[in-house]
């Protein structure tokens, strides 16, 4: 990318991190998620992408670290920005392939939660991961956050009671 300045400007240099996250559904419906270590909240299992590892090997040692789940990557349903933090984070659904679930460092709990249980147990930003990889077949969805509510919703599009 070119970027062309007066004398007295200076570039800005973007300061954003990628993670990667999986919407590890079950053949029931069910998906995985951890109660994290450090804040207790709910997420889809993930976290950032290592400079020497493609997307979804860093997808697969994330969601083994903090689980004991081995997973295939099935398709990217969503790019998400944490506008305040500066994240970008890729979703992907994913399906587990072996393994039996277990705590780490970075998880206090390990489950199997319904859609409505993921509804009810996460935060907006988080809950719209898991409910757009439950619809998987068409784009990837693109949304932005401020690390709890999303930024920009159609009216109907979610319901975080």
């Amino acid at each position: 990318m070119l970027l062309c300045m007066a004398d007295s400007e200076t570039p800005s240099t973007p300061l954003h991190s990628v993670s990667v996250a999986g919407a590890v559904v079950r053949e029931d419906g069910r998906v995985l998620a951890i109660r994290r270590a450090d804040n207790g909240a709910w997420e889809p299992p993930g976290g950032v992408l290592e400079l020497t590892e493609t997307v979804e090997d860093g997808l697969r040692r994330e969601i083994f670290e903090e689980t004991g789940l081995k997973v295939g990557v099935d398709q990217l349903t969503g790019v998400y920005k944490n506008m305040t933090r500066g994240i970008i984070s890729l979703v992907f659904r994913c399906h587990p392939e072996s393994g039996a679930e277990h705590l780490s460092d970075e998880s206090t709990a390990v489950a199997w939660l319904t859609p409505a249980e993921v509804i009810d147990r996460m935060s907006e930003a988080y809950a719209i991961r898991i409910l757009d990889a439950l619809h998987p077949g068409g784009p990837a969805h693109i949304r932005s956050h401020d690390g709890r509510r999303l930024t920009a919703i159609r009216a109907g599009e979610f319901d975080a009671r």
